[in-house]
């Protein structure tokens, strides 16, 4: 299995942001199904401590970089969501 690179663009945390941790960390002790709005609203992703995280990759402002033997992405700052504050690159295996 190789490894793939991802980038993804995150929203800090703010009320409503708090407000759906609230939420679904009631429905997680409460040992029920979380809400479809709160799954929508963390992208059906365990919430991350840093805010809402956004596939920046499914946007107008990543672009696939490829060269010889070269490959990465281009983010253009000027295409990102306007409450998007930090660029995650990361890799999975």
């Amino acid at each position: 299995m190789g490894m793939s690179t991802h980038v993804v663009g995150i929203k800090p945390p703010d009320q409503a942001w708090k407000a759906m941790k609230s939420a679904w960390d009631a429905c997680v002790a409460a040992k029920v199904s979380v809400p479809i709005e709160v799954l929508n609203f963390f992208g059906h992703e365990i919430p991350d401590a840093a805010g809402v995280v956004v596939d920046l990759e499914k946007t107008e402002a990543v672009e696939q970089y490829n060269t010889d033997s070269v490959q990465g992405f281009e983010v253009r700052i000027d295409k990102l969501p306007k409450d998007v504050k930090v660029v995650r690159f990361y890799n999975s295996y």
